[in-house]
């Protein structure tokens, strides 16, 4: 796990908001709960908690120990369940389903969380399950991540910043997702697995192995295919910084020993980071690298 999903992990108490901005709902005969818009069709827990602003539609279902942020938009027909905590300014579409027991034959009904961060947007039939004991107990999902419609995250994943997955993308437990990860449509990642910060993932991609930081993958089973170079670009890397990952790329892509490409690379500027953090993830990658 790299550095940065560390803090996210641990960090997450943002994501149960200040109490001053949250209230219990009691009731919503009249369709408002302390600055929230819940309709009369709804169904709130009375022990769930809402930020301000928060706008429930008719038929969702928002059930016993799930926490919302402020302005969070639970769209008609949605379902969270608990226990769960949202941060600020997250919308969940029709027919999702977040926060839901995990779908794991060895999960016994132990006491196990969700965590989302801010302004994620979770499209319709998504399914996210929380965490297991036989993981970290939680699944963790940081800020504007897009997840498209009838995707799945499965138990004690971790899913970083400004991830997108498009339809039918599914992640199998425990799978470590970094910032701005991109998934093609049908893209199924199974267990245990990483997928490096702005990897891009080609549609119907079958992938069984790590798949390294800043590379392109298709295929089943997937095969490197070369660079993201467009992401990286709009990410504002520079020219060498864009040509050092190219050059580790090539040499993944080629099959080099892997221990060689660490040590050829070990030695350069420790000022071009993507390198240092591709290099890294090079060495604790213990399920093999998609080449």
């Amino acid at each position: 796990m790299n550095a940065d999903l560390k803090i996210v992990k641990q960090n997450l108490s943002f994501n149960s908001p200040d109490n001053s901005n949250i209230a219990n709902n009691n009731s919503h005969d009249n369709g408002l709960v302390d600055n929230c818009t819940v309709d009369h069709l709804a169904s709130v827990h009375k022990d769930a908690k809402l930020g301000k602003g928060c706008i429930v539609g008719p038929y969702a279902i928002i059930e016993k120990n799930v926490v919302l942020g402020k302005n969070c938009i639970i769209h008609a027909h949605a379902v969270i369940s608990g226990p769960s905590f949202f941060g600020d300014d997250n919308e969940i579409f029709p027919f999702a389903v977040i926060g839901e027991a995990p779908q794991d034959l060895r999960h016994k009904g132990e006491p196990t969380s969700l965590k989302v961060g801010n302004r994620n947007i979770f499209r319709e039939h998504v399914t996210v399950s929380r965490g297991t004991i036989h993981g970290g107990a939680v699944t963790v999902i940081g800020d504007e991540n897009m997840v498209m419609a009838y995707s799945h995250i499965a138990h004690d994943c971790i899913i970083g910043n400004r991830v997108v997955m498009a339809n039918n993308a599914t992640l199998a437990g425990h799978v470590e997702v970094q910032d701005f990860a991109v998934f093609g449509g049908s893209v199924s990642v199974g267990s245990f697995l990483r997928i490096g910060e702005s990897a891009m993932l080609g549609a119907g991609s079958m992938i069984d192995r790590d798949v390294a930081p800043f590379s392109m993958v298709a295929g089943d089973r997937a095969a490197l295919q070369g660079i993201n170079s467009v992401g990286m670009t709009r990410r504002g890397f520079d020219s060498a910084e864009r040509l050092i990952i190219k050059r580790i790329v090539k040499m993944l892509k080629r099959k080099e020993p892997l221990q060689n490409i660490i040590n050829e690379f070990s030695y350069e500027s420790d000022s071009l980071k993507p390198m240092v953090r591709l290099i890294e993830f090079l060495q604790t990658a213990s399920r093999g690298i998609t080449r």
